[in-house]
């Protein structure tokens, strides 16, 4: 994988005020860390690191030029992104060297086609393995073709480029195939599901009624008085 030249500048600011206006001003909130040395908080251009991310992954190796001057190799360690906006929150970035090995987790994905009237499951999206820091893979590759039903692809059937190590235990399930259920055992199914969905229905409605009867009586109206006894 290339890297990535991106500017940045020191942040002062910190603390979620200090986040918040970093990325109203169009930055992403940063701390590079690694090799022992102090964190330094830095801003980096938000729409530049979007591009970057999306084009080359998760494990992109940045090229960092903070503008007082320090240059430094950095991986992304952690991501945090807005679910809502999909905008980048924060970033943690790793310090690394030229042909120093790192561990990182690298996605699968899979190719061809499995036996026909078959399900695949996807047990395990990514791996870890080990690498050159400058030549991590942006994904790795397992192939289903032709894969029968009880067929289990691990994480040893994976295709590892050179230089790169598996991390993860061989045995690591990373999909399974199993057959697909028959149009039968679908039907055959299917009362089944309605009625779970009925009693579901039925245990909310209890449940909606005894909240009625045990709530207090609206603003404005006047509770039911209680009966008294005469001694």
């Amino acid at each position: 994988m290339s890297e990535v030249k991106i500017s940045a500048e020191p942040r002062t600011e910190f603390g979620k005020g200090g986040a918040r206006r970093t990325r109203r001003a169009g930055k992403v909130p940063a701390v590079l860390y690694g090799h022992g040395e102090k964190p330094k908080h830095i801003a980096l251009p938000a729409r530049e690191f979007a591009a970057a991310i999306r084009k080359g992954g998760a494990n992109q190796l940045f090229a960092i030029e903070v503008s007082d001057g320090t240059q430094v190799l950095a991986l992304p360690k952690a991501i945090q992104r807005d679910p809502i906006k999909d905008t980048f929150e924060h970033v943690d970035l790793l310090l690394v060297r030229r042909g120093e090995k790192v561990t990182v987790e690298v996605p699968v994905q899979l190719t061809g086609e499995a036996a026909k009237d078959t399900l695949i499951v996807h047990d395990h999206d990514t791996l870890s393995v080990t690498a050159d820091a400058t030549k991590v893979p942006d994904h790795l590759e397992a192939s289903i073709e032709g894969a029968e039903p009880g067929t289990t692809i691990t994480a040893a059937d994976v295709e590892l480029p050179a230089g790169v190590e598996l991390a993860t235990d061989e045995e690591t399930a990373v999909a399974s195939v199993t057959a697909a259920p028959t149009a039968e055992q679908l039907e055959a199914t299917l009362p089944e599901v309605e009625e779970a969905t009925e009693e579901a229905e039925a245990e909310v409605g209890e449940e909606t009624a005894e909240g009625a009867e045990g709530a207090p009586a609206a603003v404005g109206e006047e509770a039911p008085a209680e009966a008294k006894t005469e001694a």
